[in-house]
């Protein structure tokens, strides 16, 4: 008893002590991204999108008192996140490594950098794709009579959401090898499965993304294109089976009938008699 829980504390403090150093990396990277480029400069490069869109001379509002000032500062920090994502990612996996096999840890480094290059294709296809048609297509059926004045909380909310989808999204590859090669499930119920996540990535790209048939499309599309790259990647791959563990000692035999007790007994006795003769 004491061991497990001695066991579970080690777990705890080794689980702080990488979160702290996620968030010192977090915190050096928010303090640096202040300095150069600035936050309001990531700010107006996140804005550019929509501000092509709205009609000449329109600008983004703030509706809040201190919302000029907490706006630049959310910004810095999801680009301070974003900087050193790669390290933070290292560090998850480094707490969840010391109960893996050894051919699971070789695996630790190339999902750690395919994780990162993917979540960063997914919030470049959305930032350089998704977002100029989503605004085109919602700006051409305003109103002539209205002036387009979108709130800077808002549509940061709305990026931040859409970057996290798209990043998410694009790490679909990645999840199903590694389902595949802990043997979770097998690249025949993947190919089973194809019609049905068809069906959850319908679902999720129509809660995530705005009301439109555009940015849910764009959503749809590569999850599904890269559904089956990743049916693809865990084939090539193939499924590497855990070794197996060499028992410690040798098989109990079962135990004895009575009558094979009766027989030995007999046996062992008749000898007896044979060597006091």
């Amino acid at each position: 008893m004491a061991l497990t829980e001695d066991t579970f504390i080690s777990h705890l403090v080794e689980l702080r002590d990488r979160m702290m150093r996620a968030l010192i990396a977090i915190a050096v990277a928010f303090a640096v991204i202040g300095f150069w480029p600035t936050y309001s400069v990531i700010y107006d490069f996140l804005a550019l999108p929509l501000i092509q869109t709205l009609p000449a001379g329109s600008k983004m509002i703030a509706t809040g008192v201190i919302t000029p000032f907490l706006i630049p500062l959310k910004v810095g920090l999801m680009a301070a996140f974003l900087l050193v994502l790669p390290y933070v990612l290292y560090q998850a996996w480094a707490f969840v490594a010391p109960g893996l096999y050894a051919h699971e840890k070789k695996l630790v480094l190339p999902l750690v950098v395919s994780s990162t290059v993917l979540f960063f294709a997914g919030v470049a296809f959305c930032y350089y794709f998704v977002f100029g048609q989503v605004f085109r297509f919602i700006a051409s059926f305003a109103p002539a009579s209205i002036t387009p004045a979108p709130d800077i909380e808002q549509y940061l909310s709305f990026v931040l959401t859409m970057f996290l989808a798209f990043g998410v999204a694009f790490e679909v590859p990645v999840a199903i090898i590694v389902l595949v090669r802990m043997g979770v499930v097998t690249i025949q119920q993947l190919r089973d499965f194809r019609g049905y996540f068809v069906v959850c990535a319908s679902i999720a790209a129509a809660v995530v993304t705005p009301p439109d048939v555009v940015s849910m499309l764009a959503l749809l599309i590569p999850m599904c294109l890269l559904y089956e790259a990743g049916i693809i990647a865990a084939s090539l791959m193939g499924k590497v089976k855990a070794p197996e563990e060499k028992p410690d000692s040798a098989p109990m035999s079962a135990p004895l009938t009575p009558e094979q007790v009766a027989q030995e007994f007999a046996a062992v006795e008749k000898e007896q008699n044979s060597a006091n003769r």
